[in-house]
């Protein structure tokens, strides 16, 4: 959402708000947090890692334009993913968690590749968008700490069906591009 697929205006200040600016990437960067707290350690601090660093693969893979399948599908379907993960409280394996974070994070990476080129400042604009993913995935797990009482388990619980209802948007929304 976040995209307007005409390239990239600015450095380290349009690079942190980036991610703030669409709904599709702020919601799969928290829950990626969110979903850590649920898992517990270590899932809980090398989900967010998995994710920035499958990002920056995606979006060297972007700029030097290796084809991969739609990419606006694969950001929508780990929206309504992570959202289900964090609702259903889902305990994967680590390595299905990790492999799961690991290609939503891809696909995210590769959109702001395609773009990155086109950036008046490529690095400043790059360390931006990392810095503020690092700062969502941190919000998310700030929030999945709730998890710990009950109540609060249940609350973070449905916000992850919050989170997979707009993800069921935004395929819809891919489906229909």
């Amino acid at each position: 959402m976040a995209h307007a697929g005409t390239g990239l205006a600015g450095g380290f200040v349009a690079g942190f708000f980036h991610p703030l600016s669409g709904a599709d990437h702020m919601l799969a960067m928290v829950s990626v947090g969110l979903w850590g707290a649920i898992l517990g350690e270590p899932l809980l601090y090398l989900l967010p890692v998995v994710f920035p660093g499958l990002m920056v693969i995606g979006a060297i893979l972007g700029m030097v334009g290796v084809p991969m399948p739609p990419v606006e599908w694969g950001i929508a379907v780990s929206v309504l993913a992570l959202g289900a993960c964090v609702a259903g409280a889902w305990r994967l394996p680590a390595w299905a968690a990790m492999a799961a974070v690991a290609g939503f994070g891809l696909f995210h990476g590769y959109a702001h590749g395609k773009e990155l080129p086109s950036a008046a400042d490529p690095f400043g604009y790059s360390a931006g968008f990392v810095l503020a993913t690092g700062f969502l995935h941190v919000l998310g797990i700030g929030l999945g700490l709730a998890t710990r009482w009950p109540q609060g388990l249940r609350l973070i619980r449905a916000m992850g069906a919050g989170i997979a209802i707009v993800g069921v948007y935004f395929v819809t929304r891919a489906a229909v591009a």
